[in-house]
């Protein structure tokens, strides 16, 4: 699946299945990692795409706490 379209998908899923997802992915790396040394994966290519998964995963992640943050400190403000 490409880039954007991956980042489409993911930012469409509640909270839970992010995490959920997150935590897939960290044992698809950890899966990638060992077939990648022991010489089992044809593809090597494989490990940069589940990192870069990874990474959009823990970036949407970052944007909604800190989007949760800014809401939660414009609330706070506007009381005042």
């Amino acid at each position: 699946m490409p880039g954007k379209q991956q980042a489409a998908r993911l930012r469409g899923m509640s909270d839970e299945d992010l995490a959920k997802e997150l935590e897939e992915t960290y044992r698809e790396l950890f899966t990638t990692r060992l077939q990648l040394t022991t010489r089992q994966l044809a593809n090597t290519s494989q490990a940069r795409k589940v990192r870069t998964k990874l990474a959009q995963i823990k970036t949407i992640q970052r944007e909604r706490e800190l989007a949760a943050l800014y809401e939660a400190a414009t609330q706070t403000s506007k009381e005042n």
